[in-house]
């Protein structure tokens, strides 16, 4: 990507966000992320109405008595966009790759904190950590963040999303939202890609390995220090294979090649069923770390469901 190229894609993601983020969508944000940085401020005991969440169970035990954790609310929060810039990222069968994809995504969840006065941090990350930027505001730092998600080059092509989460464990020492925005390949249960040779097709396997549940582990320990949201990007073209014949795909991170014969109708649905089972498997168990999590297609737009999903959120905390 040339500069102008570079500039002029920043711009239209600015304008494009700039769009996005009208007060609904920041009401929303606003309405259930604020409250959620917070500071100890007491233990007391425990009286009806207070969350269950909140109980010391340490304390609790002791006592013989249920006793809560008070808080006080921060005046700022921090946000932290954990985006893949794995090989696997690069691919798009549409207009857009999932790259792109996630910096519209990202731009948009940067600009609603911004307006309510929030810092975001960027972490881009392979299977190492590539590129951290700290928690700042303003928005000459948000465009910087668009400009390194758009045109950043990572140095290495594989994904290791346990290694990232570690990562912000360690600079973090404050609890933040986390939007960790990926595609899932290779870190569950991939075992042939999602950018082919010369089809731009994607295969993945259902075969789990440790490395798998380690991945759902650590994203679980997380959450438990911050507000964790995962955000799963895919292609079409990763669900489905179109009726083209003999087809050579490569894997992405790893150059690994599989000849398929997708003229078979038995082999597009062996391979749909394949994706549509790792998809639900991925899914129960995020439900089951108890994640939130946000899938967008990047044939999609994403705007509504993300206001749907504060506005959620929003309703959850009331109840």
């Amino acid at each position: 990507m040339t500069i102008t190229e570079l500039i002029e894609s920043v711009r239209r993601i600015e304008v494009r966000t700039n769009r996005l983020v009208n007060d609904t969508m920041v009401g929303a944000y606003l309405s259930h992320f604020k409250g959620r940085g917070m500071d100890f401020e007491e233990l007391r005991e425990y009286m009806p109405g207070d969350e269950v969440r909140d109980i010391d169970w340490n304390v609790t035990y002791r006592m013989g008595r249920p006793f809560v954790k008070r808080y006080r609310e921060e005046r700022e929060l921090a946000m932290v966009l954990a985006v893949d810039v794995s090989a696997s990222s690069a691919f798009g069968s549409l207009r857009r790759t999932k790259r792109e994809f996630a910096a519209e995504i990202a731009g948009t969840l940067a600009m609603s904190a911004s307006r309510s006065s929030d810092k975001v941090a960027l972490l881009l990350f392979s299977d190492q950590v590539e590129l951290y930027l700290p928690p700042r505001k303003g928005r000459r730092h948000i465009l910087r963040l668009i400009r390194e998600m758009l045109n950043f080059e990572p140095k290495h092509r594989g994904t290791n999303i346990p290694a990232a989460l570690a990562f912000v464990n360690h600079v973090l020492n404050r609890r933040s939202i986390l939007f960790l925005i990926t595609d899932f390949l290779h870190s569950f249960g991939q075992a042939t890609g999602s950018s082919p040779q010369s089809t731009g097709h994607g295969l993945q396997s259902t075969v789990h390995s440790p490395a798998d549940r380690d991945v759902i582990q650590e994203i679980g320990l997380t959450n438990a220090h911050h507000d964790v949201v995962c955000v799963h990007l895919h292609d079409p073209r990763e669900s489905e294979l179109p009726a083209a014949g003999l087809l050579t795909i490569e894997d992405a991170e790893t150059g690994e090649l599989l000849e398929v014969d997708s003229s078979r109708a038995a082999v597009r649905d062996k391979f749909a069923r394949t994706n549509a089972e790792r998809l639900a498997e991925l899914d129960r168990a995020l439900r089951r770390a108890g994640v939130d999590t946000l899938s967008f297609s990047t044939a999609g737009s994403f705007a509504q469901v993300l206001q749907a999903f504060f506005e959620t959120r929003r309703g959850r905390r009331r109840g």
